[in-house]
């Protein structure tokens, strides 16, 4: 049965066509994905990726393969595996094994090996280390993918002196430069975080495209930067409850395997909504749903925020010290996001939090993020350099007083958009550290 499956998966073996790259060939929209410049074919290498579900990791290491082969790898040289259904490394063990066989029959001596979506096989590592340690893949490339971020992320400390040229990368959803770039064709002046000033002149330069800009960016703040809504912008004009469905399924079956309650799960994400990104304490959560303990409230969104699902912010004092024991700000992750929390729960959300979050996660890929609150508030504060950098997303009139111990840039309507179509984030699907 592994046999079949890996013929399934390798299409390519046989002269057939993968259907996976030509969808992505014959979709309305497409692009290539940023991350694909950072994964380096030279043997030996054993890469880590991650990304949130949907977010196109399995369409770039499919176009990645496709390139090899258009450069003139043998298809044989090419191995994709999808490890949903493996329940453990003795089953993935055999996987390799079956392939490594194959291809010595073929004469193929130096492979691409692909072992997407590895986060739940448990012990996976096991299977991977062994061979090496064996030297059975030491003139391969190996990407091992996940959407676990930490789970993955940590098991690569099983691996010292055994990753070869590999890095690890995290492939996020499109930033709005590159949704602006990418998608509709629309390049604009970006500058990275680190000079401000720089950042200004960017704006300076792109104010000629506001109007575009702030068209795009309502766009964005509707599809967000995953490939499944923005076709379906695209197609249809609107994103479709199949693709909010099709999402939330996938989340659903994720923190399942991962242990948590689907019941519990729509109470966290429901009081997280209706926080409006007030900040909240694991204790509140516990006391507004039916979980009984601050402990396993803080597990539930754990698991969120390992998932690519949330981002969330700690509170830092104005001489740099971070409390991890006051209450916290819970970011969902990207608009798509948003929308598929509030079909789940039924809470509705509001444009004003959606934009916010959009602003904290664009810089917490550039930054280590923290949020401040006293007599005033800084929704977003990014330390660049030792240096705290404020930044305020107002949609409304509301006052606000700007703080006295760090530089607050205020982005109101019309200044959101054109800082995040000014904002290089191109780097954002590179190497980074992780929590």
């Amino acid at each position: 049965m592994q046999y079949d499956c890996m013929e399934w998966y390798n299409p390519w073996w046989f002269n057939e066509t993968d259907e996976d790259y030509e969808e992505w060939r014959s979709s309305v929209v497409k692009w290539v994905p940023p991350v694909l410049d950072e994964l380096e074919l030279k043997p030996f290498a054993l890469h880590f990726l991650v990304g949130p579900r949907q977010v196109g990791k399995t369409t770039a290491l499919k176009i990645l393969i496709h390139e090899a082969m258009r450069r003139g790898w043998s298809p044989w040289s090419m191995f994709y595996y999808s490890c949903d259904e493996l329940s453990d490394y003795r089953e993935l063990g055999e996987v390799l094994d079956s392939y490594l066989s194959a291809r010595e029959e073929h004469g193929v001596r130096s492979s691409l090996i692909v072992l997407d979506e590895v986060t739940f096989v448990e012990d996976w590592w096991r299977a991977v280390k062994s061979r090496i340690d064996r030297r059975l893949l030491r003139r391969d490339v190996i990407v091992v993918s996940g959407s676990a971020s930490i789970e993955l992320f940590s098991q690569k400390e099983l691996f010292p002196g055994r990753r070869g040229h590999g890095r690890d990368i995290v492939m996020h959803p499109l930033s709005f430069s590159e949704y602006m770039e990418r998608v509709h064709g629309v390049r604009t002046a970006k500058a990275g975080i680190a000079s401000l000033e720089d950042v200004e002149r960017a704006m300076k330069a792109n104010s000629l495209l506001l109007r575009r800009i702030s068209r795009l960016f309502t766009s964005y703040m509707e599809t967000g930067g995953f490939p499944l809504s923005i076709i379906d912008k695209a197609e249809r004009g609107r994103v479709t409850q199949t693709t909010v469905r099709t999402y939330l399924d996938w989340l659903r079956s994720d923190w399942t395997k991962a242990g948590k309650s689907s019941r519990y799960m729509r109470e966290v994400i429901a009081y997280i909504l209706r926080s409006r990104l007030t900040p909240v304490s694991w204790l509140s959560i516990a006391r507004e749903t039916s979980i009984a303990s601050p402990h396993t409230a803080q597990s539930y969104v754990e698991t969120l925020e390992a998932l690519f699902a949330v981002l969330v912010l700690n509170f830092i004092t104005p001489d740099g010290r971070v409390h991890y024991r006051k209450n916290k700000k819970i970011h969902p992750a990207d608009p798509l996001i948003y929308r598929v929390f509030s079909r789940y729960t039924r809470v509705e959300v509001l444009e004003e939090s959606i934009a916010e979050s959009i602003l904290a996660s664009h810089l917490a890929r550039l930054a280590p993020v923290y949020y401040w609150r006293n007599q005033t508030e800084v929704d977003v504060v990014a330390v660049i350099e030792g240096r705290q950098l404020g930044f305020e997303a107002k949609w409304g009139a509301a006052p606000w007083s700007r703080p006295k111990h760090m530089r607050t840039i205020l982005l109101d309507r019309e200044k959101l958009p054109l800082f995040l179509a000014s904002l290089k984030t191109e780097h954002s699907s590179r190497q980074q550290a992780l929590p």
